[in-house]
């Protein structure tokens, strides 16, 4: 048998699992230089599952061009549930940004959390205006009266370096970032 053949033969298989859906992306935060954790009252928090709109839960990575339409970025996915990374992203973030230990729902310590967040996001989405944005609501419910418990929108607006998938993953970690320091500032 040639070899030549065999190889091709051999390699055909390989070729096949290239599919559009190997080209996944992470939704994180970008590594950073920890800042000095921010004093809040709080002891613990139970971060609520963060609601995304439905342009941004899908697997697809989605980018808003000059007409207005949303489409996919090519053949780019999420890696993971986009409402599950937010959400894990997010936990992480408050507590390393914050005094209080925080974690997402379901909380898992027997002792309860001091105060509930939750998180919802009208806007997320990259755009050819140049930005990465994300909009909507957060709250703050105190498990026992206390702290106040308050209602505010936030909106976030970071620049998008380029039209692809990984200028948008990385963007989006920073705006992630950028939601959790005025997250941070809720807790106070």
């Amino acid at each position: 048998m040639n070899w030549r053949l065999m190889g091709l033969v051999l390699a055909l298989p390989l070729a096949a699992c290239g599919t559009a859906e190997d080209t996944r992306y992470l939704i994180g935060a970008p590594a950073l230089v920890e800042p000095a954790k921010a004093r809040v009252g709080l002891r613990s928090v139970e971060l609520r599952d963060v609601t995304l709109p439905e342009h941004a839960s899908g697997t697809d990575v989605l980018f808003r061009h000059e007409d207005g339409a949303l489409r996919p970025l090519g053949d780019a996915v999420w890696a993971d549930d986009p409402e599950r990374a937010v959400t894990g992203t997010l936990a992480q973030l408050l507590d390393a940004r914050s005094s209080a230990v925080v974690a997402p729902e379901p909380w898992p310590l027997r002792d309860g959390p001091s105060a509930r967040m939750t998180v919802r996001i009208d806007k997320m989405i990259a755009s050819s205006t140049g930005l990465f944005e994300i909009t909507g609501l957060a709250a703050i419910a105190g498990v026992e009266g206390r702290p106040r418990e308050r209602v505010e929108r936030f909106g976030i607006a970071v620049p998008l370096t380029a039209a692809t998938a990984a200028a948008v993953t990385e963007a989006q970690g920073r705006a992630l970032v950028a939601l959790s320091d005025e997250l941070v500032g809720l807790l106070r």
